[in-house]
């Protein structure tokens, strides 16, 4: 189950949170890192969270300099909307002897972890869970 959720971070930056992912890189805009103590990870924000707008510009074909330029221009308050995906545990990998594993995402590789929120976005749209699309 996903859950959409806002946050307003209160000017000046620094915002305490990097992104990842973008149109050209044919990954979803993601929160990659918070700073501990952060505006970020106080308002709520996770690593893993997508962002699907920036101050109302929605980010869905937005490459990912246009999104780091729009957070970086912001004088004022910084408004975000943000998606938490709570389908993600276990995250189905591929082990180095190419058997399929399924781990909790506690347990997982930071760069599977942004595979895995990729995969569950996709599947989300399917009819069937099938994660052999992925091999």
């Amino acid at each position: 189950m996903s859950s959409n959720y806002s946050v307003t971070l209160l000017s000046p930056a620094p915002w305490g949170f990097r992104l990842q992912g973008g149109k050209d890189f044919n990954m979803p805009l993601t929160i990659s890192r918070l700073t501990d103590s952060g505006k970020a990870a106080k308002s709520g924000m996770a690593v893993g969270d997508l962002v699907l707008s920036i101050d109302g510009i929605a980010t869905e074909g937005m490459n990912h300099l246009e999104a780091q330029n729009k957070i970086k221009s912001c004088t004022g308050n910084l408004s975000l909307t943000l998606q938490k995906i709570a389908e993600l545990e276990p995250c189905v990998t591929a082990s180095k002897s190419g058997t399929k594993i399924a781990l909790p995402m506690a347990q997982q590789k930071p760069e599977y972890k942004l595979m895995c929120l990729f995969q569950a976005k996709l599947v989300k749209h399917k009819t069937n869970n099938d994660w052999n699309q992925f091999d």
